[in-house]
């Protein structure tokens, strides 16, 4: 039998975290970690380095950590990545654009320490669409990681199955022969379920990483086209599992929040574990920028206590009465507009603003738009697009929100 984790978390400690912190903070968990050989409540998982259940990603023949280290920070912290990899999580997730040196921090990380670039399931992104560009910034990311090869290389922020060309399949073909990336996919944020949908149909996508929590879920376009990758042997990564809107609705949170409690849980771990208990996503992937938020949520990976029925149905409860604070990014709106603005692009920045409080970011990315984009976004008649929007949100008011707040 294996030994139990050195690291233990009590109820205690993490209720004192979650409260120094904010409850919109912490990725809080009141369980303790268990034994290293305990089964995770998915029954396709095991358990890997350190404890931490792992599932298997799609038809890779990889097992990977069911949490993910994603790694939109500064990563020169060489203490916290060891202390990821401690913990059993040795998938970790980056990309050629991702400020702060996530790639350089990584990679100075494998440098510094030999061998452990073999323990971990690295990824990283470009947002190329030909195969020049790809080149140029694979090159470039593989010079800052420090590595020969990254396991998954994604074309990042994917918005339509169209992008998949023959021109790209032909690129994972020679980069494949290389060695510089043993498997190909893509991130989505926009129209998810149609992209998921089309990499199922062309058959050579190896992995993708796309939004997914409690509100997506049980949607039925995005249901099936879920079951169409497993079906295609895609391996699944989550990111954006907490369904943070663009504004929240306190009293629904509030009793939200008060029943969770009730059990033992936070709103935040509850949104991790339904994922988790679902069983057909591989691994969440979650920015992790310091040891607190990274302890909080191996602990919520450790626990192997099910969500009720209760908290399942509190967070279905949940994600009704606040619907319209919500954009779930299916693409409808832009479709209305003719793509005149990109609706969907600045709903995310105006959640990162408001309900992840990553204010600097939102606003680097608003005014990385066109500035004849951003003017224009006053002046559009969304009144077709908030006819379209299954959930009801009230676009043109978001638009106003976002240039009051983002310019």
């Amino acid at each position: 039998m294996a030994n139990e984790s050195t690291d233990r978390f009590s109820r205690r400690e993490f209720l004192t975290t979650a409260a120094a912190l904010g409850a919109g903070a912490m990725l809080g968990c009141t369980k303790q970690l268990t034994k290293q050989d305990e089964e995770s409540a998915d029954g396709n998982a095991q358990a890997g380095p350190g404890g931490m259940p792992t599932h298997p990603f799609g038809k890779t023949g990889v097992q990977v950590p069911i949490l993910a280290l994603g790694g939109m920070f500064d990563t020169s912290s060489h203490l916290m990545l060891r202390q990821a990899i401690s913990y059993g999580v040795t998938y970790w997730d980056t990309a050629f654009s991702y400020a702060d040196g996530s790639e350089k921090g990584m990679g100075d990380f494998f440098a510094a320490n030999p061998g452990e670039r073999e323990r971990i399931f690295l990824v990283t992104k470009s947002h190329e669409r030909n195969a020049q560009g790809l080149t140029a910034q694979l090159t470039t990311s593989l010079e800052r990681l420090q590595t020969d090869r990254v396991d998954l290389f994604f074309m990042h922020s994917v918005n339509a199955p169209g992008l998949l060309t023959h021109e790209v399949r032909k690129w994972v073909d020679s980069a494949k022969s290389e060695g510089k990336i043993r498997f190909f996919g893509f991130s989505t944020h926009e129209n998810i379920a149609a992209c998921l949908t089309g990499a199922a149909e062309v058959g050579w996508v190896d992995g993708i990483m796309m939004c997914y929590n409690y509100r997506l879920m049980h949607d039925d376009a995005m249901s099936a086209a879920v079951d169409a990758c497993l079906d295609a042997g895609i391996g699944l990564t989550a990111m954006k599992t907490q369904g943070a809107g663009q504004h929240t609705s306190e009293d629904a949170a509030a009793e939200l929040i008060a029943g969770l409690l009730a059990e033992g849980y936070t709103q935040h771990q509850a949104a991790l574990k339904a994922i988790w208990a679902e069983g057909k996503i591989a691994s969440i992937c979650s920015q992790m920028p310091n040891s607190t938020f990274l302890a909080a949520n191996v602990a919520a990976a450790m626990d192997k206590t099910a969500l009720s029925d209760a908290s399942m149905r509190r967070l279905a409860e949940y994600a009704a009465a606040t619907k319209s604070d919500y954009c779930a990014a299916c693409g409808r709106c832009q479709d209305a507009l003719d793509n005149q603005v990109p609706v969907c692009d600045v709903m995310r920045y105006v959640m990162y603003h408001n309900s992840c409080g990553d204010k600097h970011r939102a606003r680097e990315l608003f005014a990385a738009l066109p500035a004849k984009t951003r003017r224009k976004l006053t002046s559009v008649d969304y009144s077709a697009a908030e006819r379209v929007c299954p959930q009801n949100v009230p676009i043109a008011e978001r638009m106003k929100l976002a240039c009051e707040l983002l310019a």
